[in-house]
């Protein structure tokens, strides 16, 4: 049975006396109201016509010369292939 003191502490005393943590009953991330301001607010721009990427044969060509052909060889780390520094 429990303690007869028990009855008369509020519960929050209670799970702390234990060592739990009372839970925050709250919203984390804010309203769904503002759900897609920013791409809401970018102004329209139409895709632009692109050239067709080589296929086959000529992409592992192109793969080769982008990697092994054009490649600076410095010092310093390497740079990977999404790097945009000159």
């Amino acid at each position: 049975m429990a303690n007869p003191s028990s009855f008369l502490r509020p519960n929050h005393l209670l799970a702390a006396k234990k060592g739990q943590k009372q839970q925050q009953q709250s919203k984390v991330h804010g309203s769904l109201a503002r759900a897609g301001k920013v791409r809401g607010q970018t102004p329209k721009v139409a895709k632009q016509d692109k050239k067709k990427k080589p296929r086959g044969r000529a992409h592992k060509r192109m793969q080769y010369n982008r990697r092994f052909v054009t490649a600076v060889v410095g010092f310093g780390k390497k740079r990977g292939p999404n790097s945009s520094e000159k």
